[in-house]
This record gives structure tokens, sequence and C-alpha cells, in this order.
């Protein structure tokens, strides 16, 4: 439990608690907590389902995860104790993200909720983006021209799927489907589902109930690998008019 002693101390000082208002909180005494944060004894299992049960984190993450690069405690909690940290930084204090490779995106979907799959992500720091919790998705297919096969979208993370602005773009993750980039919709009021929409129309808008989605990332900015070229820029523009020249003859022929 290399360390434990680090992270209890950390979490402590995250808190903004002393040895003795800690010990009050946990029922322990004072020297106990000395005791563990100076690595002169190591806390017992009954110790750790304590300090699990008051930061709200998994006992294997306590004591197989350096948590002192966290800048705060307030880990979301999504299902039963699964952690996702808000913010990873680096020895600087610089925020970073953590990226999902192309390759291994169909792993997500068994990995998202393992400590360890995501500790061993690439991660890189994008100073510009907003506060919050980002990881960076790799998209596959025309679904969501203009975007592009092989782009990566960075996003951030919703914690209240209740919380989805209608017509904004995500990064959705069901327990069907994987990853699926689209635009959404909210249903949750009508049916408890999220209609989710590709802006390519040669792909049909479906809905996914509330109990198939695990995890949803709003997007913030997206990352093209490959470069455009004129004849592409053009062949969007000329999709995008055909599909808006398509919704105003379908408000004509409903009029008529």
């Amino acid at each position: 439990m290399k360390y434990i002693q680090g992270n209890i101390k950390h979490l402590r000082v995250l808190k903004k608690l002393s040895q003795e208002r800690f010990a009050e909180e946990l029922g322990w005494s004072r020297s106990m907590i000395g005791s563990y944060e100076e690595g002169r004894s190591e806390p017992p299992i009954d110790r750790l389902i304590d300090l699990s049960n008051y930061f709200n984190i998994p006992i294997d993450i306590l004591i197989r995860n350096d948590l002192r690069l966290a800048k705060d405690t307030s880990f979301i909690e999504v299902g039963n104790k699964r952690v996702l940290f808000p913010v990873t930084v680096n020895e600087g204090n610089e925020d970073l993200i953590e990226i999902i490779p192309a390759k291994a995106s169909a792993g997500y979907l068994e990995g998202y909720a393992d400590p360890e799959y995501i500790e061993q992500l690439q991660k890189i720091k994008l100073p510009f983006l907003p506060t919050g919790t980002h990881r960076a998705f790799p998209i596959k297919g025309d679904s969501m021209l203009p975007v592009k096969d092989g782009a990566f979208v960075v996003a951030k993370f919703v914690e209240d799927i209740n919380d989805v602005k209608n017509g904004r773009t995500y990064i959705v993750l069901t327990k069907d489907d994987g990853l699926v980039y689209k635009r959404v919709y909210n249903k949750i009021k009508d049916n408890g589902t999220l209609l989710l929409s590709s802006d390519n129309k040669a792909y049909k808008a479906y809905e996914v109930h509330m109990e198939n989605i695990l995890e949803l990332w709003e997007f913030t900015c997206c990352i093209n690998t490959q470069e455009y070229d004129e004849k592409e820029l053009k062949l969007s523009s000329i999709m995008s008019m055909f599909q808006d020249l398509k919704v105003e003859l379908e408000a004509v022929k409903k009029m008529a």
C-alpha cells in the first residue's frame, strides 16, 4: 500500500481538515491519523472501509493510485462508487485530458469504469479548455459531417443527463452501441429517452432509453487529424444546402 499514507494526508488537506478534526469525523484518535500519514503503520481493512466511505472513493483506488495530483475532492459518483477524476493535472499543476485511442475505442465500453484503464490512457494539455473533466474521443465514419473520420472530439463530462441541451452535439456511451457522436434532443419528460440524430441525413435518428446511457460528454472542440481539400469543402456545403432545402420543401408541403 505504497500510496496510502500520502493519499490520506493529501485528501485531508484538500478537505481543509486538521488531524484533530479529521479524527473526530472518522471517530478515530489523532495519533492514529498521524501514524498512518507518517507511514509508521498501515490502516487495517476496517479503517480502509472508513476512509472509503468518508471520501466516497473505492479502497483499491486509495491504496493503488497516487491521488496527490488531484486538485480537489469533488470526485463524481456514477453508479456504485465509480470514480471519475474531475481533472488530472501534471506536476506543473496544468490540466490534462485523457485520449481514447482510435484502435482501442471499442474497449472503452468495458474499461470506462475501470480506474486502471483510465489511468493508462495517454494525456495531453489543452490550456484553452473550460474547467471540468474533459476527454478526447475518436470519430469514425461520416455521420456527423463535416467532422471527418479520424478526427477527435474533445468533450466535457455531463454529470446529470437531464441537463442535455437540445440540438447540441454529445459523445454518448451506451450499453448497446458503445461510443457514438450525435446531435442530441431531450425526450426524457416525454418517454424517458434521448433522441440521437446525425447531421448526415443518410443516417436515421433513433432514441435511446435513459437506462442504456452510461456516460454523456458535451462537445467542446474538434481536432482534425487530416486536412480538408477544396473539393471536400464544396461537397460539404452542397450537402448542407440540399439538406436545408429538403427541410424547406417539407415545410411548404405541410402548408399546401
